[in-house]
Protein backbone atom coordinates (compact mmCIF):
# COMPACT_ATOMS: atom_id res chain seq x y z
CA UNK A 1 0.00 0.00 0.00
CA UNK A 2 2.84 2.37 0.86
CA UNK A 3 4.48 1.90 -2.54
CA UNK A 4 1.18 2.75 -4.24
CA UNK A 5 0.87 5.99 -2.27
CA UNK A 6 4.49 6.81 -3.08
CA UNK A 7 3.89 6.15 -6.79
CA UNK A 8 0.77 8.36 -6.81
CA UNK A 9 2.63 11.22 -5.12
CA UNK A 10 5.48 10.82 -7.60
CA UNK A 11 3.00 11.08 -10.49
CA UNK A 12 1.46 14.19 -8.96
CA UNK A 13 4.91 15.73 -8.58
CA UNK A 14 5.81 14.97 -12.21
CA UNK A 15 2.52 16.39 -13.51
CA UNK A 16 2.95 19.57 -11.47
CA UNK A 17 6.57 19.93 -12.53
CA UNK A 18 5.60 19.56 -16.20
CA UNK A 19 2.81 22.11 -15.80
CA UNK A 20 5.20 24.58 -14.18
CA UNK A 21 7.73 24.04 -16.98
CA UNK A 22 5.02 24.68 -19.60
CA UNK A 23 3.90 27.84 -17.82
CA UNK A 24 7.49 29.05 -17.65
CA UNK A 25 8.05 28.34 -21.33
CA UNK A 26 4.87 30.16 -22.33
CA UNK A 27 5.84 33.17 -20.20
CA UNK A 28 9.24 33.36 -21.92
CA UNK A 29 7.61 33.22 -25.36
CA UNK A 30 5.04 35.83 -24.31
CA UNK A 31 7.72 38.25 -23.10
CA UNK A 32 9.79 37.82 -26.27
CA UNK A 33 6.71 38.34 -28.44
CA UNK A 34 5.64 41.46 -26.53
CA UNK A 35 9.17 42.87 -26.78
CA UNK A 36 9.03 42.79 -30.59
CA UNK A 37 5.36 43.62 -30.97
CA UNK A 38 4.32 46.11 -28.29
CA UNK A 39 0.73 47.31 -28.00
CA UNK A 40 1.26 49.05 -31.32
CA UNK A 41 4.21 49.51 -33.63
CA UNK A 42 4.88 51.52 -36.76
CA UNK A 43 8.03 51.99 -38.77
CA UNK A 44 9.97 51.13 -41.91
CA UNK A 45 11.78 48.00 -43.12
CA UNK A 46 14.17 47.34 -45.96
CA UNK A 47 13.98 43.83 -47.38
CA UNK A 48 16.68 42.21 -49.51
CA UNK A 49 15.76 39.01 -51.34
CA UNK A 50 18.94 37.04 -52.14
CA UNK A 51 19.24 34.24 -54.68
CA UNK A 52 22.36 32.53 -56.10
CA UNK A 53 21.91 34.35 -59.42
CA UNK A 54 20.46 37.71 -58.34
CA UNK A 55 19.15 39.86 -55.53
CA UNK A 56 16.62 42.65 -55.20
CA UNK A 57 15.58 45.16 -52.57
CA UNK A 58 12.36 46.79 -51.42
CA UNK A 59 11.23 49.14 -48.64
CA UNK A 60 7.91 49.25 -46.88
CA UNK A 61 6.13 51.00 -44.05
CA UNK A 62 4.15 49.03 -41.51
CA UNK A 63 1.59 49.61 -38.79
CA UNK A 64 0.28 47.02 -36.32
CA UNK A 65 -2.02 46.94 -33.33
CA UNK A 66 -1.73 43.90 -31.11
CA UNK A 67 -2.21 40.63 -32.98
CA UNK A 68 -5.48 41.66 -34.58
CA UNK A 69 -4.59 44.44 -37.03
CA UNK A 70 -1.70 45.18 -39.37
CA UNK A 71 -1.08 47.25 -42.48
CA UNK A 72 1.83 47.32 -44.96
CA UNK A 73 2.57 49.91 -47.66
CA UNK A 74 5.28 49.24 -50.27
CA UNK A 75 7.51 52.30 -50.86
CA UNK A 76 10.15 50.89 -53.24
CA UNK A 77 10.86 49.83 -55.95
CA UNK A 78 8.87 52.21 -58.16
CA UNK A 79 7.04 49.44 -60.05
CA UNK A 80 5.60 48.07 -56.78
CA UNK A 81 5.12 51.38 -54.99
CA UNK A 82 1.63 51.74 -53.52
CA UNK A 83 0.88 48.02 -53.13
CA UNK A 84 -0.78 47.55 -49.75
CA UNK A 85 -1.76 44.74 -47.39
CA UNK A 86 -4.41 44.89 -44.66
CA UNK A 87 -5.06 42.28 -42.01
CA UNK A 88 -7.94 42.41 -39.52
CA UNK A 89 -8.33 39.43 -37.22
CA UNK A 90 -8.20 36.38 -39.51
CA UNK A 91 -8.90 38.20 -42.77
CA UNK A 92 -6.34 39.68 -45.15
CA UNK A 93 -6.57 41.84 -48.27
CA UNK A 94 -4.07 43.05 -50.88
CA UNK A 95 -4.49 46.12 -53.10
CA UNK A 96 -2.63 46.36 -56.44
CA UNK A 97 -2.67 49.91 -57.88
CA UNK A 98 -1.61 48.82 -61.38
CA UNK A 99 -4.91 47.01 -61.90
CA UNK A 100 -6.84 49.01 -59.27
CA UNK A 101 -8.03 45.84 -57.60
CA UNK A 102 -8.45 44.59 -54.04
CA UNK A 103 -7.79 40.87 -53.61
CA UNK A 104 -8.82 38.91 -50.54
CA UNK A 105 -6.13 36.45 -49.46
CA UNK A 106 -7.63 33.20 -48.12
CA UNK A 107 -6.17 31.33 -45.12
CA UNK A 108 -4.93 28.62 -47.51
CA UNK A 109 -2.45 31.15 -48.96
CA UNK A 110 -0.90 32.24 -45.66
CA UNK A 111 2.10 29.95 -46.23
CA UNK A 112 2.78 31.34 -49.70
CA UNK A 113 5.71 33.65 -50.42
CA UNK A 114 5.26 37.34 -49.61
CA UNK A 115 6.36 39.56 -52.50
CA UNK A 116 8.69 36.85 -53.85
CA UNK A 117 10.69 36.61 -50.61
CA UNK A 118 11.34 33.70 -48.23
CA UNK A 119 8.86 35.24 -45.81
CA UNK A 120 5.24 34.12 -45.96
CA UNK A 121 2.03 36.11 -45.80
CA UNK A 122 1.65 34.78 -42.25
CA UNK A 123 5.06 36.17 -41.22
CA UNK A 124 4.34 39.70 -42.35
CA UNK A 125 0.84 40.03 -40.93
CA UNK A 126 1.23 37.64 -37.98
CA UNK A 127 -2.03 35.73 -38.48
CA UNK A 128 -0.89 33.00 -36.09
CA UNK A 129 -0.12 33.81 -32.47
CA UNK A 130 2.92 32.11 -30.94
CA UNK A 131 1.48 32.53 -27.44
CA UNK A 132 -2.13 31.44 -27.97
CA UNK A 133 -1.89 28.97 -30.86
CA UNK A 134 0.93 26.76 -29.59
CA UNK A 135 1.80 24.50 -26.68
CA UNK A 136 5.19 25.36 -25.17
CA UNK A 137 7.83 22.98 -23.86
CA UNK A 138 10.97 24.12 -22.06
CA UNK A 139 13.96 22.24 -23.50
CA UNK A 140 16.63 23.80 -21.31
CA UNK A 141 19.34 26.42 -21.77
CA UNK A 142 22.04 26.66 -24.45
CA UNK A 143 24.76 29.09 -25.43
CA UNK A 144 24.19 30.74 -28.77
CA UNK A 145 26.86 33.07 -30.17
CA UNK A 146 28.17 33.59 -26.64
CA UNK A 147 24.78 34.37 -25.09
CA UNK A 148 22.95 32.03 -22.72
CA UNK A 149 19.51 31.35 -24.21
CA UNK A 150 16.31 29.56 -23.28
CA UNK A 151 15.45 26.80 -25.77
CA UNK A 152 11.72 26.27 -26.23
CA UNK A 153 9.69 23.98 -28.47
CA UNK A 154 6.35 25.19 -29.81
CA UNK A 155 3.81 22.67 -31.15
CA UNK A 156 0.42 23.74 -32.52
CA UNK A 157 -2.72 23.22 -30.50
CA UNK A 158 -5.15 20.79 -32.20
CA UNK A 159 -7.69 23.52 -32.98
CA UNK A 160 -5.18 26.14 -34.12
CA UNK A 161 -5.03 27.10 -37.80
CA UNK A 162 -1.24 27.42 -38.05
CA UNK A 163 1.17 26.69 -40.87
CA UNK A 164 4.04 24.99 -39.00
CA UNK A 165 4.26 21.53 -37.50
CA UNK A 166 6.80 22.68 -34.92
CA UNK A 167 8.96 25.69 -34.05
CA UNK A 168 12.06 25.71 -31.85
CA UNK A 169 13.10 29.11 -30.50
CA UNK A 170 16.20 30.37 -28.70
CA UNK A 171 15.55 33.45 -26.55
CA UNK A 172 18.31 35.35 -24.78
CA UNK A 173 18.05 34.74 -21.06
CA UNK A 174 19.07 38.18 -19.81
CA UNK A 175 16.50 40.25 -21.71
CA UNK A 176 14.15 37.94 -23.70
CA UNK A 177 15.54 39.01 -27.07
CA UNK A 178 14.94 36.30 -29.73
CA UNK A 179 18.16 34.90 -31.20
CA UNK A 180 17.03 32.11 -33.50
CA UNK A 181 13.97 30.17 -34.62
CA UNK A 182 13.83 26.88 -36.57
CA UNK A 183 10.63 26.04 -38.44
CA UNK A 184 9.54 22.46 -39.20
CA UNK A 185 6.77 20.99 -41.32
CA UNK A 186 4.38 18.28 -40.16
CA UNK A 187 6.87 15.60 -41.24
CA UNK A 188 9.49 16.98 -38.89
CA UNK A 189 11.67 18.44 -41.66
CA UNK A 190 13.35 21.75 -40.96
CA UNK A 191 12.14 24.11 -43.66
CA UNK A 192 13.79 27.36 -42.65
CA UNK A 193 15.88 29.12 -40.03
CA UNK A 194 15.45 32.67 -38.76
CA UNK A 195 18.50 34.43 -37.31
CA UNK A 196 18.04 37.62 -35.28
CA UNK A 197 21.05 39.94 -35.49
CA UNK A 198 22.37 43.46 -34.85
CA UNK A 199 20.71 43.75 -31.45
CA UNK A 200 20.61 47.37 -30.30
CA UNK A 201 18.42 50.12 -28.87
CA UNK A 202 15.69 51.31 -31.19
CA UNK A 203 12.26 52.68 -30.41
CA UNK A 204 13.19 52.71 -26.72
CA UNK A 205 13.80 48.94 -26.62
CA UNK A 206 16.69 46.54 -27.05
CA UNK A 207 15.69 44.53 -30.11
CA UNK A 208 17.20 42.73 -33.12
CA UNK A 209 17.24 45.12 -36.08
CA UNK A 210 18.32 42.62 -38.71
CA UNK A 211 16.59 39.31 -39.40
CA UNK A 212 17.94 36.73 -41.84
CA UNK A 213 15.60 34.00 -43.05
CA UNK A 214 17.40 30.99 -44.56
CA UNK A 215 15.59 28.55 -46.85
CA UNK A 216 16.84 25.13 -45.75
CA UNK A 217 15.35 23.41 -48.82
CA UNK A 218 17.04 25.77 -51.28
CA UNK A 219 20.65 26.48 -50.24
CA UNK A 220 21.69 30.00 -51.17
CA UNK A 221 18.17 31.38 -50.91
CA UNK A 222 17.67 33.84 -48.08
CA UNK A 223 15.88 37.05 -47.25
CA UNK A 224 17.25 39.83 -45.05
CA UNK A 225 14.89 42.18 -43.23
CA UNK A 226 16.48 45.36 -41.85
CA UNK A 227 14.53 47.53 -39.44
CA UNK A 228 15.28 51.16 -40.35
CA UNK A 229 13.08 52.79 -37.70
CA UNK A 230 10.27 51.86 -35.35
CA UNK A 231 7.99 53.46 -32.76
CA UNK A 232 6.22 51.36 -30.14
CA UNK A 233 2.99 51.97 -28.22
CA UNK A 234 2.04 55.18 -30.02
CA UNK A 235 -1.70 55.35 -30.87
CA UNK A 236 -2.48 54.64 -34.53
CA UNK A 237 -5.42 56.43 -36.10
CA UNK A 238 -8.38 54.13 -36.75
CA UNK A 239 -8.54 55.04 -40.44
CA UNK A 240 -5.29 53.11 -41.10
CA UNK A 241 -6.92 49.70 -40.66
CA UNK A 242 -9.68 50.24 -43.23
CA UNK A 243 -10.48 49.28 -46.80
CA UNK A 244 -10.42 52.98 -47.71
CA UNK A 245 -6.81 53.37 -46.55
CA UNK A 246 -5.96 50.18 -48.41
CA UNK A 247 -6.46 52.11 -51.67
CA UNK A 248 -5.36 55.57 -50.53
CA UNK A 249 -2.27 54.94 -48.40
CA UNK A 250 0.77 57.01 -49.37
Amino acid sequence: MKWRCGFIWMLIFVVRANALAEDRAMEIIRRADELLRGKTQQGTYRMIVIRPEWQRSMRFKFWSEGTEKSFILILEPAKEKGITFLKINNEMWNYIPRINRIIKIPPSMMLQSWMGSDFTNDDLVKESNVVEDYEHRFLGEEKLDGDLAYKIELTPKPEAAVVWGKIIEWIRKKDYVPLRADYYNERGERIRTMLFKEIKRMGGRTIPTRMELLNEKKPGNRTVLVLENVVFDRPIRKSVFTMTFLKRAR
